[in-house]
Formats: structure tokens, sequence, C-alpha cells
């Protein structure tokens, strides 16, 4: 299973959801259901937009693989 941990990183650099959606330019929705781990499918230029607002430089900051 694929986990993305943007719940943690928001809470750790201090963000809400409805900031990192006007940071980010993408709907609340994508942004919560990315929250939610319950997107169907990541969008790169989604992830690269909240990667780059939260300043993650490695991707295992924000995605996690659980088998």
């Amino acid at each position: 299973m694929i986990n993305i941990k943007l719940k943690q990183l928001l809470k750790e650099k201090g963000m809400t959801q409805k900031e990192l959606s006007e940071k980010t330019g993408l709907y609340p929705t994508i942004i919560s259901e990315m929250v939610r781990n319950t997107r169907t499918t990541i969008n790169k230029e989604h992830l690269e937009a909240v990667m780059k607002v939260l300043g993650v430089t490695d991707i295992s900051e924000i995605i996690e693989y659980k088998a």
C-alpha cells in the first residue's frame, strides 16, 4: 500500500490544508483527499507543487510503501 504522509507533514510545518491549497493552487478537495489517503491516483505535478511548498526534497519524506 502506498501512503501519502501529508497529514504528518502539515502538522510538522504548522500549516493547514487551506493554506497549502492556496499556496499550491490546488483545489481543497485534492489536498483533503491526499491528507486522508483516499486519492486513487497521484498526479506528479500536484505532488511536486506540494513538495515545493513544504520544502520536501526527498520523496520518501512524503510517500511511503507498506507491504
